[in-house]
């Protein structure tokens, strides 16, 4: 199954968090903050949105930074993702 995401909507798929801090200590699950970065894996076209013309900026593989609790998670064939409008990314990570 996959995902189509609709006008100005972003299918994306969280990166894993660090599993050791710089210093070398090992978190555990519990400990590991939520990750901001993600891969896009669908973009939705674009089109008028509330009277606003919306124009796409990110495409498939950008890895983008998003807001810690942005966006609608969702779990298709046991793959987690996460849909969020193109206005909650911060920003693409080069």
């Amino acid at each position: 199954m996959t995902i189509k995401p609709l006008l100005d909507r972003v299918v994306i798929k969280m990166l894993e968090a660090e599993e050791t801090t710089k210093g070398g200590i090992i978190l555990s699950s519990a400990a590991k903050e939520k990750p901001q970065i993600a891969e896009v894996i669908a973009v939705g076209e674009g089109g008028t949105v509330d009277g606003k013309e919306v124009k796409m900026y990110v495409k498939v593989g950008d890895k983008v930074l998003t807001g810690k609790y942005s966006g609608t998670e969702v779990k298709v064939d046991g793959e987690e993702y996460t849909i969020v409008k193109q206005s909650d990314i911060l920003a693409i990570v080069e």
